[in-house]
């Protein structure tokens, strides 16, 4: 199958190329930096953006935050299922 992102360049624009579930902690950065955040299950999240700012919002079920993320804490975040939308 030939792959349509082999020579394409990730832009902030157009679809990320993996999405991996999301374990909060407080310490521990997420292995990508996230474009997106997608949320099964509605409630609180804390993160921190790319410039190291924390910010707590409430999301409802099945949603999607499209703003870059760096870290979800686990202090703060009542929501599950949270998976990081990625450039690979």
């Amino acid at each position: 199958m030939k792959n349509p992102f082999e020579r394409r360049s990730p832009s902030l624009d157009g679809p990320a190329t993996d999405i991996l579930p999301v374990t909060p902690d407080d310490a521990a950065d997420l292995p990508a930096m996230a474009i997106a955040l997608y949320v099964e299950g509605g409630g609180d999240l804390a993160l921190v953006t790319p410039r190291g700012e924390e910010r707590q919002v409430s999301v409802p079920d099945f949603f999607f935050l499209p703003v870059g993320t760096r870290r979800v804490r686990a202090t703060g975040t009542t929501a599950s299922g949270i998976h990081a939308l990625v450039f690979a």
